[in-house]
């Protein structure tokens, strides 16, 4: 009599994608997100620019020279890198893929170039746009941020025109008008697809 070996696969996690312009608090919703999710896993994006205000290595980004940016491009390490303002940004495929296969649940902060790399990548991540409820609006949380010279914001703006304009290639777009609402627009996303498996 053969022996049947009953194989028990864990569920792949989810990967979603949270992008949109800088200034519209999609960082915040993020961190936010994260507090009320534990479960999440988050990749830590590696980048080339300085931190800013108490960014911290590890926390908010992986801060590396350009020199090692480029080998790790060159070793195929980086599931997608873009150049944004001057500086690099990449995301670990080894990070994603791992913990994904183990079942749990990833979340990305990322540009809308790294997104659409990411998508192709990825074909099955959920995507969701933040964006902001106006122009003036964002206009007026960048010069808040008080990080940015106003060339930096004028440069800002101009690429959020851009990325304003890809919003309709997202799965989901959440307009952060106000905080606590797209906090709950996020979370509810979640959680149906992670119910709908």
């Amino acid at each position: 009599m053969a022996d049947i070996q009953l194989q028990v696969t864990a569920a792949k996690g989810h990967l979603f994608i949270i992008s949109g312009p800088s200034g519209t608090g999609k960082s915040t919703i993020v961190s936010a997100i994260l507090k009320k999710r534990p479960q999440l896993g988050y990749s830590i994006s590696f980048t080339t620019r300085p931190p800013r205000g108490d960014e911290q290595d590890g926390v908010d980004y992986h801060f590396i020279s350009q020199d090692t940016f480029r080998k790790k491009i060159d070793a195929d390490e980086l599931a997608e890198w873009a150049e944004v303002h001057g500086h690099l940004y990449g995301t670990s495929a080894r990070y994603i893929e791992e913990t994904l296969a183990g079942g749990q649940d990833v979340l990305l902060d990322i540009d809308v170039e790294g997104t659409k790399r990411l998508s192709a990548r990825y074909p099955e991540a959920i995507s969701v746009f933040i964006a902001p409820p106006t122009m003036k609006e964002l206009e007026k949380r960048l010069n808040r941020r008080g990080t940015d010279s106003a060339v930096v914001v004028a440069r800002r703006l101009k690429s959020a025109e851009a990325e304003m304009a890809q919003a309709h290639c997202y799965d989901h777009v959440i307009v952060n008008d106000d905080l606590g609402k797209a906090l709950v627009e996020l979370e509810t996303i979640i959680e149906k697809v992670c119910l709908n498996g």
